[in-house]
């Protein structure tokens, strides 16, 4: 954890800790259940790799991108490292804000990494699986094995098809970011362009708290369509924030579409496994969905379902080879817009 502790104003290292301190235990395994998980999710990962490279026409090395299985305080651990990378920017103009005494700048520091840590606490019981792009020579899946078996124990489903039917989906994001090399780097300066269009110096505190409140209650009555992202979000932030959650839109959407189309043919129970998947995604109870919505995952569900209706879209249009022209290019990414409006891609990119 040393490479956390340069000068920052996220306290990192606290924020692990208090992932650590926060997060759920795992379920009851005996030693040979978590090696036979281990090695189950390994051989997943190699078989469906295979599949979702034959069905995609995506290729990478995979000696580039390893396969991670991890528990949930590994996975913490490796998210507060990636989340790190994505938030360099952001932490370079709040270092940059004058004004703020070294006092100042410590408390925003650990009050920040006590909110990260409380986030990566929640996320780490629900996450299965993870494509980090911003790790070593090409990225590097996690496959959080706890939390894969506690699924495939909670839908009643056979272990070997729901590790495989998982695999699918991450093995697709790891030949997008793999086989697609400008990838990494087109969201790494929509993020670097967020953070250069937040105006830090004319924040209004007391607009943010009545934002806030607002927020609250807008979870309270069930707006789908409110996150965190409402409080930072300037005109110019939203013309970022447009293009990032396009891309990402396209990429869920892509693996599902995936997903569904290699399914079938290699995993018995797919059709049980999607129904019982999909009541699942919607969360357990109030409290559960508050807190999905106020991380913005309830908005990452419509991603799911926008982003596999336009690459389903274009496929209907344009087969297989036609989609591949998104990946040849960053200008022929879809826009938000064109996310649901299919046509008008296909018109701009294939014309």
């Amino acid at each position: 954890m040393g490479v956390l502790r340069r000068r920052s104003a996220i306290d990192w290292d606290l924020a692990v800790r208090t992932g650590h301190s926060f997060v759920r235990p795992g379920p009851e395994v005996s030693a040979s259940e978590a090696d036979s998980a281990v090695d189950g999710l390994r051989a997943a990962a190699d078989t469906a790799r295979a599949h979702v490279a034959a069905y995609t026409g995506l290729s990478a090395d995979p000696a580039r991108t390893p396969v991670l299985v991890v528990d949930r305080k590994s996975w913490i651990e490796a998210s507060a490292q990636g989340f790190r990378v994505l938030a360099e920017p952001l932490e370079r103009r709040l270092l940059e804000v004058k004004g703020a005494t070294p006092l100042v700048r410590i408390a925003g520091a650990q009050v920040t990494g006590l909110e990260i840590g409380g986030m990566l606490a929640f996320m780490s019981s629900r996450v299965l699986g993870q494509f980090d792009p911003y790790s070593g020579g090409g990225g590097r899946l996690l496959l959080v094995a706890p939390n894969i078996v506690a699924a495939e124990r909670e839908l009643d489903v056979p272990p070997q098809d729901f590790r495989l039917w998982v695999c699918l989906h991450e093995e697709t994001h790891r030949l997008q970011f793999g086989g697609v090399p400008w990838l990494a780097g087109y969201l790494r300066a929509q993020v670097d362009a967020l953070a250069d269009s937040t105006d830090l110096q004319s924040t209004d505190l007391t607009k943010l708290v009545e934002q806030g409140l607002t927020l609250v209650g807008r979870l309270l009555r069930g707006d789908e369509d409110a996150s965190l992202l409402d409080l930072v979000q300037s005109d110019a932030q939203r013309v970022v924030v447009d293009r990032i959650t396009a891309v990402m839109s396209l990429l869920e959407g892509h693996a599902d579409v995936v997903m569904d189309g290699v399914g079938p043919e290699v995993v018995p129970s797919v059709v049980t496994m999607r129904q019982r998947f999909g009541k699942r995604r919607k969360g357990k109870g109030p409290v559960d969905r508050t807190v999905r919505r106020l991380l913005g995952l309830e908005a990452k569900m419509r991603q799911y379902r926008e982003g596999a209706a336009f690459v389903r879209a274009v496929v209907d249009r344009a087969g297989h080879d036609g989609f591949g022209a998104v990946w040849t290019s960053s200008e022929h990414l879809p826009t938000a817009a064109e996310i649901n409006d299919p046509d008008a891609w296909c018109r701009r990119v294939l014309a």
